[in-house]
């Protein structure tokens, strides 16, 4: 399979005419080889629009999703990067071509061991995986320039918003079947936020996602 065709496909027929128009988003997914983070099974769906699954329930996000995410968060130089959900390992990748560095937490082992080693396999050395539940954050890092939440959460805690600096920004999928909002939170003072719901779409809740009460009227 020609990968590097593939992938100028994915760019020029997937992502862009979703309105992702920002070139260093474009030349960043050009780049970082999304089938070194694809299960051996799967590899040959790498780079098509399918939500290729990692197992325990997880999947990773389709590639138009990715590159919207990364055009609203706008990754910088200098950001501290939290990613709660690391999957593959593959958004982490993403996140750190551009940033400082990426702590990126995982609540399933075996998850958690695969993103490492296919991260290490690639030459990133700018993410540190962490097995655990970053649904609440991971608190003993913030604050954060940027949190990316790389699955659904049917509630966004305040616990998160928290933990980003004046200034920082945290990208979630918020809500349930059949959408969910992508949302975009912007610290703009120390405690005081702005919301901005960017798109609409449907992705596996995380495990471990705070609930709704049930019985709020």
């Amino acid at each position: 399979m020609n990968f590097e065709r593939a992938r100028f496909n994915m760019v020029e027929q997937q992502v862009r005419p979703w309105d992702v128009l920002d070139f260093d988003v474009l030349d960043l997914l050009m780049q970082v080889r999304r089938e070194e983070y694809v299960p051996p099974a799967h590899r040959a769906l790498a780079l098509s629009e399918a939500e290729i699954p990692l197992g325990h329930g997880a999947s990773m996000l389709k590639p138009v999703i990715e590159g919207k995410v990364l055009q609203a968060v706008k990754p910088g130089r200098s950001d501290q990067v939290l990613e709660v959900g690391a999957g593959s390992g593959y958004f982490a990748a993403l996140l750190a071509a551009r940033a400082e560095w990426v702590r990126s937490v995982e609540i399933e082992p075996a998850l958690a061991r695969s993103a490492t080693e296919n991260l290490k396999r690639n030459g990133v050395e700018n993410v540190v995986v962490e097995e655990g539940d970053g649904t609440l954050g991971w608190p003993n890092k913030a604050p954060y320039d940027l949190i990316v939440v790389s699955g659904g959460l049917p509630v966004l805690p305040h616990a998160l918003l928290e933990q980003l600096k004046v200034g920082g920004r945290l990208f979630a999928f918020v809500g349930e079947a059949p959408l969910m909002s992508a949302r975009l939170v912007t610290c703009t003072a120390e405690g005081e936020f702005r919301t901005e719901d960017l798109f609409e779409t449907l992705v596996p809740l995380l495990k471990n996602a705070p609930q709704r009460d049930r019985f709020e009227f």
